[in-house]
């Protein structure tokens, strides 16, 4: 039996939390993708799990789907703002603008992201391009 588009996205986040490695989960984000393709959350994850493998071109192009779905979400502008940086683009001071003011305004996305910097952090140490996101964001 196939599985719902939004298990399949549950599913895949839970894994994800339990500690399985993005390279493991980068299909089934892809899958989510194609099944649903104005899922701006799904592209944002798959983003993050192309981010934190080191393939910052396929997370450039699916950072952007996700900011373009959703021009809102601060989490989709880090991670496209962390995939320029590291594909060295230029243009990044847009996207930490607009996630900064979003978090302004949304205090519970702020937690958010800063828990999400943690976790990238934690699972790609010394991060350069993570880390200066973070520091544009929430200071040094």
């Amino acid at each position: 039996m196939t599985q719902t588009v939004e298990t399949l996205f549950d599913t895949g986040i839970e894994r994800y939390k339990a500690g399985e490695s993005p390279e493991v989960l980068i299909p089934v984000f892809k899958e989510v993708c194609d099944r649903a393709p104005k899922s701006s959350p799904a592209w944002t994850c798959l983003a993050w799990l192309y981010l934190l493998e080191g393939k910052a071109s396929s997370a450039l192009k699916a950072a952007q789907r996700a900011v373009k779905l959703n021009p809102q979400d601060p989490q989709a502008r880090v991670n496209l703002a962390t995939a320029m940086l590291d594909s060295g683009k230029a243009g990044v001071r847009e996207h930490i603008e607009v996630a900064g003011q979003v978090m302004m305004a949304v205090p519970e996305l702020k937690e958010e992201v800063q828990q999400s910097i943690q976790d990238g952090l934690s699972r790609r140490p010394e991060w350069p391009s993570l880390i200066r996101v973070q520091n544009w964001l929430f200071g040094a």
